[in-house]
């Protein structure tokens, strides 16, 4: 293909992805703008899409009947604890799979690619009967110690692992550092964009969990927002007229995410970049 060519293709692939990249973020654009729209403006024919007058009345009138701080808070404290704790056991042992030499370790990596084919619904019934036998139903380590490590983050980080030169390493043991050292001085600065791309999905799965935290919670004081919002919604004594109310709850919903990526996607597309080269 000429140089021509390609230079007479480019608007036309441009014009392509920005009409693909408006329609998949229509639906958002339409939350986000509804959240902020007058009663009025949100049963509008024909739809209005920017609001002629900003007002924050569905978030106040959403406060007033949500204890929305609570559910908030509930769900800042599960994806914190989910994510750190992925971040942690999935590096350990991305790190014994990648660069430790013991008995069973290709099996092991076995198990995980296995669980990785298990679908997660599979899991709710066994988790749900342990959970209970545990005695830990409607509390945060219900919430928190089933996804405390996942296939996907020991996979992900166990590949971006073995990138690292053994040489590097068999030079520290010779120095006299311990593998404790290595894994925490010296691997995990190297892995930045893989535990970038682990926390945002990681977060990202944990906040905008519904099945798992609406079965292992029946105590109204430990809903995460998801499970919340849904079930004010379901609630016709309190959902009568709720459009613009839904609206602020899942735009509320969404924004811890795009800060979380807003912060990370440098690292992010790092790791995309590393695993693409790969």
């Amino acid at each position: 293909m000429s140089a021509k060519s390609q230079v007479m293709k480019r608007p036309l692939v441009y014009v392509l992805l920005s009409a693909g990249l408006l329609i998949m973020s229509a639906p958002f654009l339409w939350m986000a703008l509804s959240a902020f729209k007058t009663a009025e403006e949100l049963t509008a024919t024909p739809p209005v899409w920017i609001p002629s007058e900003w007002s924050l009345d569905s978030f106040h009138r959403l406060l007033d009947k949500l204890d929305l701080p609570l559910y908030f808070m509930n769900s800042v404290i599960v994806a914190v604890l989910v994510t750190v704790a992925n971040l942690v056991f999935c590096s350990m042992l991305g790190y014994a799979l990648a660069k430790l030499n013991f008995i069973g370790r290709n099996k092991i990596f076995a198990l995980v690619l296995g669980a990785l084919m298990v679908p997660g619904n599979l899991m709710l019934l066994p988790l749900f009967v342990l959970m209970s036998k545990l005695q830990l139903i409607d509390s945060y380590a219900a919430l928190v110690l089933p996804f405390a490590a996942g296939a996907f983050g020991v996979f992900l980080m166990r590949q971006f692992m073995q990138s690292i030169p053994d040489e590097l390493l068999e030079a520290a043991r010779m120095d006299g550092a311990s593998e404790w050292y290595i894994f925490w001085r010296i691997v995990m600065p190297l892995v930045k964009p893989a535990l970038a791309t682990l926390s945002i999905f990681t977060f990202l799965g944990s906040w905008n969990n519904f099945v798992w935290p609406l079965i292992a919670t029946n105590d109204p004081d430990k809903y995460t927002l998801p499970v919340a919002l849904a079930t004010f919604a379901t609630d016709p004594n309190k959902s009568s007229g709720s459009n613009g109310m839904l609206m602020a709850g899942a735009f509320l919903i969404v924004l811890p995410v795009l800060i979380v990526f807003a912060v990370l996607q440098r690292y992010f597309t790092q790791g995309i970049a590393t695993a693409g080269m790969k």
